[in-house]
C-alpha cells in the first residue's frame, strides 16, 4: 500500500534529472519526521538527501557556511533576522509548526510535578543530574533554561549539576541512558525520542513556543525545490504534527 508520502510525491515531484545530492539543514527538533520524509523523497527520485542537524543556531550558522547548501529548516525567529541583516538573501519562507519547550526523565521512573514555578524549583532542586542543549552553540531551549533558573534563583546550584549536551538529541540520548535525571529540550525532541520520557512543558510562566520554518534561495535546483514542496505538502505536515511539531499558530 502507498504511504501518504508516496502519494504526494506522486503529485508534487517534477524533476527529471536523477543523482543530484541535496544538502539540507536542519534543526534537531524535526529529526525523526525530516529523516522519513527525505527516505521517501530519495526512494522515489533518486536524489541523495544529505541532512546535517543542530541546535537551532548552530544549524543557520553552519547552513551559511556551506556553498553547497539549499535547504535550511531553523527557527523563523533566526530566519526572520538572518533576512532582516542581509545573511540570508532572496528566499522563500514556509513556516513548518511549532513545538513547546519542556522536560524529560526517564522511561519509568516517578515523574515530578513541574506545573508551577515552585514546584519546578524543588524538582529542579532534588534532581541529581540535569541535562540540557548548550546556550553557546545556539540551542533556544538552553538559552530559555538559563533565564528560567535564574528567575528561579537557582542558577548557581543547577550549573553545578548539570550537563551541557550538544543538541537535544544528545540531551534525550542522556536521559534515555538514564545518565541524567531530568533533560530539558523541546517536546518534539521528547516525544521522537521516546514518548515514555515526557514529563511536561514548563510551566504557563514560563512557557516557550517556538515557531520552525524552512527557507531556501530562490535559485536553487528543482530537485531542492521538489523537496521544499514534498516537507510542506499536507501529508509531511500531518507525519510532523505525530511527532510532536504541531501546525503553525495562526499570524
Amino acid at each position: 500500500m502507498r504511504t501518504m508520502l508516496s502519494l504526494a510525491l506522486t503529485f508534487l515531484l517534477t524533476s527529471t534529472a536523477f543523482g543530484e545530492d541535496v544538502n539540507l539543514y536542519a534543526a534537531a527538533a524535526v529529526k525523526t519526521p525530516l529523516l522519513k520524509i527525505a527516505a521517501e523523497y530519495e526512494a522515489a527520485t533518486g536524489h541523495k538527501i544529505i541532512c546535517i542537524f543542530d541546535t537551532a543556531g548552530a544549524t543557520e550558522e553552519r547552513f551559511r557556511a556551506d556553498p553547497q547548501a539549499t535547504l535550511l529548516i531553523t527557527t523563523q525567529a533566526l530566519i526572520s533576522a538572518g533576512e532582516k541583516s542581509g545573511r540570508l538573501k532572496d528566499g522563500i519562507t514556509s513556516r513548518l509548526g511549532d513545538t513547546v519547550a519542556g522536560f524529560a526523565a526517564p522511561p519509568g521512573s516517578v515523574k515530578p510535578d513541574i506545573s508551577t514555578p515552585e514546584k519546578l524549583k524543588t524538582a529542579l532542586l532534588s534532581a541529581r543530574r540535569i541535562a540540557f542543549s548548550d546556550p553557546a552553540r545556539g540551542a533556544t531551549v538552553g538559552r530559555h533554561f538559563i533565564r528560567v533558573i535564574e528567575s528561579l534563583g537557582i542558577k548557581d546550584e543547577v550549573l553545578k549539576k548539570a550537563t551541557l549536551a550538544p543538541d537535544g538529541v544528545e540531551t534525550m540520548r542522556l536521559v534515555l541512558e538514564e545518565k541524567t535525571d531530568l533533560g530539558v529540550t523541546q517536546t518534539s525532541e521528547i516525544v521522537q525520542a521516546n514518548r515514555g520520557a515526557l514529563v511536561g512543558p514548563f510551566p504557563k510562566e514560563f512557557d516557550l513556543a517556538t515557531t520552525y520554518s524552512l527557507w531556501y534561495p530562490v535559485s536553487v535546483s528543482s530537485a531542492a525545490k521538489d523537496l521544499a514542496a514534498l516537507i510542506t505538502s499536507p501529508a509531511s505536515r500531518a507525519k510532523l504534527a505525530e511527532d510532536g511539531v504541531r501546525p503553525p499558530a495562526e499570524r
